[in-house]
């Protein structure tokens, strides 16, 4: 089972190079399973059964009515986000040094430089572009080949670079896609253009007007470790908790009332139509409420899982963590802890996860972050503001989080799929109170 759920995870991965990627993954993943795609400009006439949409093409929700009163039973929300930090090529891209073209690139997240060296890099986004007869289209484009790299400055030129490397992000990052010829000239749209053509001929593309794309490395998600015990891929953060999610909505008895929200723009922030400090979820829950009373009777007697990574104490950095806080791989999901509310967990909410974990003989581990370090966030404390719902924050151990390439347990997103599904099915969260 968990080696068959890893071969689906990496599948997705490398499917999903972009937000745009990943939405679309997840939309064909649920229509698959018998889900109805919503659209949000329509009226919706909801009855018991499995739905789903999205928003700016980044950005998914699906869920499932059950039969039960959602003012006495409320929803199990499980919440991710699609995005991950990338290098995404500027509006006027073009730059021609040496007879070499390369692309403006800007930093989108908090990227982890120095990895993007000397990868075999490919484009991928959403293209806006204008056929013959001035028809506006709006596609996905993926190169899906190597067709970009950022090299290296060789050291017999800068001798220092293993003491003191800085990286301009103006200057030092910027992919090379083309040796050019002699007086030749060819631009970004002219490379779209052709993209276009075999992606869509159809279409007869005669013109760029836009475009949201990013590079991505093209090294396929694999299985590290003498004994398998890592998974090693792109966008773990936070790809690997929306693939848990969904598996596990999908798995459930659908009894339950549930849903699973995949934000977009959580690494830059969340504030945007699509993110979640927007109302997309919020605007979801309303409908199907129908009234602001029962609207508010549902959220009370809601819970959310904000599920994104945590850092797993690295061996070769141990005093980076709290030395009593350190998650590690393969030891289960994390549950993570912080007293400025950089997540959003409480001691009730940690009792209820708990509680799950245990009945199915998970380990639970805790991550507090040292005390002084500053601490991330998640869309955990976000939503939870936006719609007051209890919440919890957690994830799953991995390495080099926000590298072009991190490392996770093999058997860690198995478990917390187990513990999702668990969650999806269960009707009575409360916890007697005394206070």
């Amino acid at each position: 089972m968990e080696k068959q759920f890893n071969r689906e995870l990496f599948e997705f991965l490398d499917n999903s190079p972009t937000p745009f990627h990943a939405t679309a993954n997840l939309l064909k993943l649920f229509k698959d399973k018998g889900f109805k795609q919503l659209d949000e400009a329509k009226a919706w006439n909801l009855r018991p059964g499995k739905y789903c949409l999205t928003r700016n093409d980044s950005s998914f929700i699906a869920f499932n009515l059950g039969k039960d009163n959602l003012e006495t039973n409320g929803f199990r929300m499980v919440g991710a986000h699609t995005d991950s930090p990338c290098l995404k090529v500027k509006p006027n891209a073009d730059v021609v040094t040496q007879g070499y073209l390369k692309l403006g690139v800007e930093v989108y997240g908090g990227v982890l430089l120095n990895p993007w060296f000397d990868r075999d890099l490919s484009l991928a986004g959403r293209v806006s572009f204008e056929d013959k007869k001035s028809r506006l289209y709006s596609v996905l484009l993926d190169f899906k080949r190597a067709i970009a790299a950022i090299p290296s400055l060789a050291i017999h030129l800068d001798r220092e670079v293993n003491k003191m490397r800085s990286i301009n992000a103006q200057t030092d990052i910027l992919p090379i896609v083309l040796q050019l010829e002699k007086n030749e000239k060819i631009s970004f749209n002219d490379i779209l253009i052709e993209q276009l053509k075999q992606q869509y001929p159809e279409t007869k593309p005669a013109a760029i007007i836009d475009y949201e794309m990013s590079f991505y490395d093209t090294q396929a998600s694999g299985i590290v470790g003498l004994r398998d015990e890592f998974i090693a891929a792109s966008r773990l953060d936070n790809l690997l908790s929306c693939f848990v999610a969904a598996k596990a909505l999908l798995a459930s008895d659908y009894k339950q009332s549930s849903l699973v929200v995949c934000y977009d723009h959580e690494e830059v922030g969340s504030a945007s139509t699509s993110g979640a400090q927007g109302n997309f979820l919020q605007s979801v829950l309303q409908r199907i409420c129908t009234s602001q009373e029962n609207l508010l009777r549902c959220v009370d007697q809601s819970f959310l899982i904000s599920a994104d990574n945590a850092h797993g104490i690295h061996p070769n950095y141990a005093d980076k963590h709290d030395k009593n806080h350190g998650p590690i791989l393969n030891q289960g999901p994390v549950i993570k802890i912080n007293a400025n509310q950089r997540y959003a967990s409480n001691s009730i909410t940690s009792a209820i996860f708990q509680k799950i974990a245990d009945a199915l003989e998970i380990p639970v581990q805790r991550f507090v972050v040292r005390s002084d370090m500053a601490c991330g966030s998640t869309i955990g404390p976000i939503t939870a503001s936006e719609i007051g719902v209890k919440t919890i924050d957690i994830g799953l151990a991995t390495f080099a989080m926000h590298s072009i390439r991190e490392l996770a347990g093999s058997g860690d997103g198995f478990a917390l799929n187990q513990i999702f599904k668990r969650f999806f099915e269960t009707e009575n969260l409360n916890i007697t109170n005394k206070l």
